[in-house]
């Protein structure tokens, strides 16, 4: 049995995680599809679409280790959530891409041996379209050897405001892809172009997966 780091043991990453899933699950309605994929130990990067402020709370219910989120530096300044964020370890992110405070965050969290958890398309979607992806998660995939999880979430948080989508009952599917080994694939590259591809291709992948599932239904 592996032992149990004391990040993912420390009593208040517990309770919240604890209190994030019942809500979660109870009072809003999450369904996994496809195979799970997140590894039991050591460092993950998970990456998804971003289609509302809920994102992070709805995939963390359905993953049994705490994430930490990279979260937009102005969300983590507020202070009625400022609490929250720092128990949870979130890494503030300026949205100006020049962050390297945040990097070296991310790449100590991953060293750790710690999910990281990312939106690569650095901002919440106004379309049913994929945006494009940033080149940081590439980067930060390349540099550490971390597998990259694809997630793609599909549901009624679309479009809603943060309050709407927060305190009105939601329905969303969450599917998992397989990892993506970029640093086996790419080696430690300078040329961020050709892994970030991989993970957009990989997340339009589950897009048309979970478009043809629904189809069916």
């Amino acid at each position: 049995m592996r032992k149990r780091d004391e990040f993912e043991s420390d009593l208040r990453i517990r309770f919240l995680h604890g209190l994030n899933r019942v809500a979660s699950r109870v009072y809003h309605r999450v369904e996994v599809t496809g195979e799970f994929r997140v590894p039991r130990a050591g460092p993950a990067i998970i990456i998804s679409n971003h289609i509302s402020s809920l994102d992070p709370l709805l995939i963390q219910s359905v993953v049994n280790r705490p994430i930490i989120w990279m979260v937009a530096k102005e969300y983590c300044e507020l202070p009625g959530l400022r609490w929250i964020f720092e128990s949870i370890h979130a890494i503030p992110v300026s949205r100006d891409g020049k962050d390297s405070s945040a990097l070296r965050s991310a790449f100590r969290a991953l060293d750790a041996g710690r999910v990281l958890g990312i939106f690569p398309e650095g901002k919440i979607g106004t379309e049913p379209g994929l945006l494009a992806f940033q080149t940081g998660v590439a980067l930060i995939a390349s540099r550490s050897g971390a597998p990259v999880v694809p997630v793609y979430q599909r549901g009624t948080t679309f479009g809603k405001s943060m309050l709407g989508a927060f305190f009105l009952p939601q329905s969303v599917t969450v599917r998992f892809g397989p990892a993506i080994h970029l640093q086996k694939l790419y080696g430690k590259t300078r040329d961020m172009d050709a892994p970030t591809r991989a993970l957009e291709e990989a997340m339009a992948g589950l897009k048309s997966q979970a478009e043809a599932i629904r189809s069916w239904i």
